[in-house]
This record gives structure tokens, sequence and C-alpha cells, in this order.
């Protein structure tokens, strides 16, 4: 996938996933952004709304008008008698102006696209696109989480198999020397640092699921039992009562 292409379905998936939460207007939804993408990705008013009009334009948000808000500029005291009394002249004839903020609220639509963006394993080969798959990983099924976290855990098997190659010298032909070795061998062991977490992730999520799975059983088999008590146990009391009722009438 070309860098600029993953670049929107990076910040789509951003814009919508803070949107799943509440309506948001545009400034404080770039401060929820900076908060979820993080200061490098540099998230502007100028990639923002461009990316807000396509979302809107696709059905995926659409706009909910807010309350006008009261906006006027003060108007400062002078300190002499003369100049009050013109600044209280002019205060009772400046009428407040309203502007109106839009927010912006999640579809259907959105949603869907939202869930495709999520799984899309194309998103997810870089370190910080994973970070944000990961932060909305609470959308996602166990089963689908555990995927993404495999699909995480083979990049980083197969990064750190690549760093571990043997070389004497650099891509450019250099030889490399032992500070280059040693930040290289840094990086590695970020990697399998990260390959660890990502192992007890793994498995704590299929620790949940096999919990989930067995509490669903155990709920289905509770079910069967009881209709099955009831299947036994209707016919048994109907036939006492058509006795009961053959004993009275004899009676």
């Amino acid at each position: 996938m070309k860098p600029q292409r993953n670049w929107t379905h990076v910040l789509e998936l951003a814009i919508l996933g803070n949107l799943k939460q509440q309506p948001v207007h545009g400034y404080e939804l770039k401060k929820r952004l900076a908060e979820t993408l993080g200061p490098i990705w540099g998230v502007s008013f100028g990639s923002l709304y461009p990316a807000l009009r396509r979302l809107e334009r696709s059905g995926a948000i659409e706009v909910v008008e807010g309350a006008g808000i009261e906006s006027s500029a003060p108007i400062p005291s002078t300190g002499s008698l003369r100049g009050e009394a013109a600044t209280a002249r002019l205060r009772r004839s400046t009428k407040p102006s309203l502007r109106t903020k839009k927010a912006y609220r999640i579809t259907a639509r959105g949603e869907i696209l939202f869930d495709e963006l999520l799984r899309d394993p194309s998103n997810g080969v870089d370190d910080r696109t994973f970070a944000l798959q990961l932060s909305f990983c609470r959308y996602l099924s166990s089963n689908d989480r555990v995927e993404l976290l495999q699909r995480r855990r083979a990049e980083l098997a197969e990064r750190l198999a690549n760093e571990r190659k043997p070389r004497s010298t650099g891509a450019s032909g250099i030889s490399i020397d032992r500070y280059t070795r040693s930040l290289a061998d840094h990086r590695n062991a970020s990697v399998e640092r990260d390959l660890e977490w990502i192992d007890s992730l793994i498995e704590e999520e299929r620790r949940i699921g096999a919990a989930e799975t067995a509490s669903a059983n155990n709920t289905t088999k509770e079910a069967e039992n009881s209709i099955q008590q009831d299947s036994i146990s209707q016919p048994v009391a109907k036939s006492r009562q058509i006795n009961n009722e053959l004993g009275a009438a004899t009676a």
C-alpha cells in the first residue's frame, strides 16, 4: 500500500474511532487525535477537515449543528468619566454575535467502514498504525483480536530474523563498526521485548476467549436442561390434575 493511502486510512480510522464515543466538534477532535496518534503524526486542520469532508461525502459521518455560542470582543475601560460614559453607550449598542459550532457524528455506514479499516491487515505494517489498531481492540471480537496480534507477531518475528542475519558491511558497503552494531543490538532487544509482550497479550486473549466460550456453553446447557425439565414436568402435572379431577368427580 502507498504511504499516502495508508495515512489516509489511518486518519479515517482514528477519526471514526473517536466519534464512536460521542459527537465531537472539529477543534476538540483535533485535540483527541493528537492524544490518540501522538505528536509525531502531526495532525493539522489542513489534513483533518479534508478527511472530515471525505467521510461526510461518503456518508460515514454527519454534521450535527451545535447550539449558538455568544461571541463578542471585550470593550476595555478608559479610566475617565467621559470615556466610561462613551463605553457604556457602546456596550448597549453592540449586540453579541452568534456563531454555530459544528459537531460530527458517526453513522451506521461509518460504523461499517470503521470495522473494515480496523480489520484491514494492510493497515498494520507500521508500528504506530498497530498501536492505533490496538487502542480500538475493544471493538473487535476475541478471535479477531487474536488474529490481529498474531499478524503483528509474524511481522515482528520476520523483522527480527532479518536483523539477525550476519553482516560485515552495511547496505552502502561500509564496514559496520561496534557502535552501529550496538545500535542494531538495541533494536533487536526492543523487538524481542515487543514479541514477549505480544505473546502475553495472545495468551491472555485466548484465556479470556476460552472462559467466555465455557460460560456461553454453560448457559446453553442450562437452557436446554430447563426446556427438557419443563417438557417432562408439564405432562406429569397435567396427568396429576386429570387424576385429581376424576377422583373428585367419583367422590
